[in-house]
């Protein structure tokens, strides 16, 4: 390299990024969102927020497993490193293809995210990075590398090395420096190293093959064997402690013919499709699916209509009404969790906020009703999509040893509306119709996310022995559990069919629509047991989270390509003679309300068979209903003629419904049939209502009316509630609303990727910032040898005094030149600026601020002071 390029070289992260374009920043600001939060005031602060732990942790994390094997690379190379270096490193001295043909990528992306600085001849991983990556006896490499000759050796007395030197055979040195270049270079030498290896006894080079690939460190006595006698003797092991030795680095990368890694993966795994099916089939199955889970969340909302279970004083539903829903809804407990996660996270329910605190429907429920039930899915599996509630981990235990409860505080998860996105987007890859093998789907999401942050780790190894589930991996991290999940609840709720990305799915993510060629022309077989061969598969780049307007759009889209796979709802049923009605398929809306009011849902399925009993002909009584209205809405919804044994049964309870009449008093009994207070009266059974007779046709309880209607029903009656002005109540089923809720809001992971107007802003802002802070000034009068006065070193606010601040600003109005100055705001905040005056008076400036590419006025008396900018500056 020439003096000239030496000097043009970056000589930290801040000038590499000062040379950068836009585009660059842009790319950088937009991987790395949270240095742009809050804005920097130049490059050299960006740089510095860069560089910080947590930040470059956070990069770290998102990095995919090649390019962090590349950085791991870099923190085991010397600093700086050359590009061929790292090579050596990564493709080793077989010079892997494939990790050639990878690896230029690699060190692009850790480029660009400003984790490599520099050009190809000095390539640096920053500061933090190494230290998070480079081998330490408390945190070894990933690599399995040790530390390097010099670094073993320091604090080792001179006789020592002198000693290991004369046994490889080097002449001694006059001092240590030397003699530990001499004895690395001999162990960097591959022919050298090879003859040296060649005089050791088999068991000593055992020892070297139990410890090359990692951990590299190991226990010896006082007094070792012989073959570890002659490892030590060499310096092919260096003591670190006492019993304690270490492999050299430049010792294990000879053993592993120059590679960082035992096995770099320069490709990213494949997923397997496990078999095929027509898309049709996929596309059918899939809106059966969706239609079910509608009917479910409705069977839910309808279940706690009237108030559902009670919050716990932690927040959340107990085990016991967790196990009550998950029987009313026919479903395993941790499926009856996602429908109720699911629900909530759509603002469907929520705790009415009362004194007795209940979870019931909110006002939204009563819209999204009335929504076509494309619109009704395609609402519930955007929820679901962008949800980090995590069901999930519903029943394990958190931090403090608590149980995890559905609806309750802790299941928060910010990466689940990631990973879900991103296994669709897996699925989206494959052939249409071809469901995945799962583990190589995991394998794929692991490559894509190795590594994570240690107290990351620690809480996910936590839920790992906390949670374990039934037939999974013991070692699943966080990101598998939450793809594993999403796979099965992508089938729960319709997004996939039979295993398979359906057409709907697909929209909901906005992967372009695959073209369909016909059954006939394809030739697939739908059975499960159809392999594709593997060289079909594609796999989609990962990309960046959907905008909000990019969600809605590819929400209406899913809900548009679902609408013509469900089928046109009934507006009838079929009335038999025991008492029960089937229906074969989906009902109207407004059919399907009154007869879950009329009747009781016996099975499900296909068909859903309704029974009538005397308790649901009294609920539809209940509900303000008479006879007649019942007998009508038979007659005209059912294709088979009325049963008789349906008439009699609702004349009968028809013709005894309301004789009572239950009011508050604390509740009274009136019936203008003495003969049937007189039968209350005299049943022993109503001895727990405190009855007593008022009036010929009135008896007052002790009982509150609910409590009354309900007792007078036990013993056979058919009241009905009355209200004060005597009418009867109509008691509906949709009764009880919450108070208006919102949706419960996801938990970002970090800070969001900020849009294209942001980051303009963004980039404007710090070059004019860092021109500010940069640009070459004339020394003032004042100024010394410590740069004192108007020619303040960068990084410092000027400082003149009043007068010559006017007078420098009334001469540059007049020649048009630019100042820098340094300005405090009314909150006290100091900032440095480049302006060019335009006018002087009043005490004000009026200046075009090249910081924030605008016209400004500044109070004269805000301004520190005021320099003239070099000749020269940019």
């Amino acid at each position: 390299m020439s003096t000239e390029e030496k000097s043009a070289a970056p000589r930290s992260l801040a000038e590499a990024l000062r040379v950068r374009d836009d585009v660059s920043l842009a790319a950088l600001l937009r991987s790395r969102p949270d240095l742009i939060t809050p804005v920097p005031t130049d490059l050299t602060q960006l740089a510095t927020r860069a560089g910080t732990r947590a930040s470059v942790v956070r990069a770290l994390e998102r990095l995919d497993r090649f390019a962090l094997q590349t950085a791991e690379a870099l923190a085991v190379a010397p600093d700086p490193a050359s590009y061929g270096e790292l090579l050596a490193l990564m493709a080793g001295d077989e010079q892997d293809p494939a990790v050639a043909a990878a690896l230029p990528r690699a060190a692009a992306l850790l480029r660009e995210q400003a984790l490599v600085w520099g050009a190809d001849d000095r390539l640096r991983l920053v500061r933090t990075a190494r230290e998070l990556l480079a081998p330490s006896p408390q945190h070894p490499s990933p690599t399995g590398l040790g530390p390097t000759v010099r670094e073993a050796t320091a604090g080792m007395s001179p006789g020592r090395i002198q000693e290991i030197l004369a046994a490889v055979g080097l002449p001694s040195t006059h001092d240590s420096v030397s003699a530990v270049s001499a004895l690395g270079g001999l162990f960097a030498d591959r022919r050298r190293m090879a003859a040296l290896l060649a005089e050791l006894p088999w068991e000593s080079r055992e020892v070297l093959d139990r410890l090359v690939w990692g951990p590299p460190y190991g226990q010896v006595t006082h007094d070792p064997a012989a073959h570890l006698r002659a490892l030590l003797d060499r310096g092919l092991l260096l003591p670190t402690a006492p019993g304690t030795v270490v492999l050299p680095r430049e010792v294990a990368l000879h053993l592993r013919a120059g590679r960082a890694h035992r096995a770099p993966e320069p490709v990213p795994p494949q997923v397997e499709a496990a078999a095929t099916h027509r898309p049709q089939v996929v596309d059918a199955t899939a809106a059966g699916q969706a239609l079910a889970a509608l009917a479910t969340v409705d069977e839910l909302l309808k279940e706690w209509d009237e108030g559902g279970p009670t919050v716990l004083r932690a927040g959340g539903l107990s085990v016991r009404d967790l196990k009550r829903t998950a029987v009313a809804l026919d479903v395993p407990e941790p499926v009856a969790a996602f429908w109720v996660e699911l629900a909530y996270g759509a603002g469907l329910i929520a705790s009415d906020g009362e004194a007795e605190e209940r979870y019931a429907a909110t006002p939204a429920y009563d819209e999204w009703r009335e929504l076509p039930p494309a619109e009704r899915w395609a609402r519930l599996a955007g929820t679901w999509l962008t949800a980090t509630r995590t069901p999930g981990v519903v029943g394990g235990r958190d931090a403090k040893d608590r149980t995890l409860s559905a609806l309750g505080p802790n299941l928060d998860r910010s990466a689940a509306p990631e990973v879900r996105h991103r296994v669709l987007a897996l699925l989206a890859g494959l052939p249409e119709g071809a469901s995945p093998v799962e583990e190589s789907l995991l394998a794929r999401l692991r490559w894509e996310r190795p590594l994570r942050g240690p107290q990351r780790e620690q809480r996910e190894q936590r839920e790992q022995r906390e949670q374990r589930e039934p037939g999974k991996a013991r070692d699943d991290d966080l990101r598998s559990r939450i793809a594993r999940w999403t796979l099965s609840e992508a089938e729960l709720l319709g997004v996939t069919g039979r295993g398979a990305l359906a057409a709907p799915g697909r929209a909901l993510i906005g992967a372009p629509e695959a073209p369909r060629p016909a059954a006939e022309e394809t030739g697939e077989p739908e059975g499960p047991g159809d392999k594709l061969p593997v060289h079909h598969h594609r796999t989609p780049p990962v990309t960046a989270p959907p905008t909000p307007a990019e969600r809605a759009a590819a929400t209406a889209t899913a809900a548009r390509l679902l609408a013509p796979l469900f089928p046109e709802p009934l507006d009838h049923v079929l009335l038999q003679a025991d008492l029960t009605a089937v229906a074969p398929g989906p009902l109207e809306r407004g059919l399907a309300d009154v007869l879950g009011v009329l009747a009781d849902v016996e099975s499900k399925g296909g068909a859903t068979v309704y029974r009538f009993t005397p308790g649901s002909v009294r609920r539809a009584l209940d509900a303000g209903r008479s006879a007649a209205d019942l007998h009508t809405f038979l007659a005209r919804h059912s294709r088979t003629p009325v049963p008789q044994p349906l008439t009699y049964l609702i004349d009968d309870v028809a013709r005894r419904h309301g004789r009572l009449r239950v009011g508050a008093a604390s509740a009274y009994v009136r019936c203008d049939d003495d003969a049937t207070l007189d039968e209350i009266l005299a049943d022993k059974r109503a001895a727990g209502l405190g009855l007593r007779r008022l009036a010929p046709t009135v008896l007052a309880a002790q009982a509150d009316p609910a409590a009354l209607l309900d007792g007078l029903r036990a013993l056979g009656f058919a009241p009905a509630a009355e209200s004060a002005a005597g009418d009867v109540l109509i008691a509906r089923a949709d009764s009880h609303r919450t108070p208006p809720r919102a949706a419960p809001e996801p938990v970002p992971d970090g800070p969001p990727a900020p849009d294209d107007t942001l980051l303009t802003a963004a980039i404007r802002a710090v070059r004019a910032g860092d021109l500010a802070s940069t640009a070459p000034r004339k020394p003032g009068p004042g100024d010394g040898e410590d740069g004192g006065g108007g020619g303040a070193p960068s990084g410092t606010l000027p400082r003149t005094g009043a007068a010559e601040t006017l007078a420098t600003m009334q001469a540059a109005v007049l020649t048009g030149e630019a100042l820098w100055i340094g300005y405090v705001n009314a909150e006290g905040a100091a900032s440095q600026r480049v302006i060019a005056p335009i006018r002087v008076e009043g005490g004000f400036v009026t200046a075009y601020d090249h910081t924030a590419d605008e016209v400004r006025t500044y109070p004269l008396h805000r301004i520190t002071g005021v320099a003239e900018l070099a000749d020269d500056a940019g």
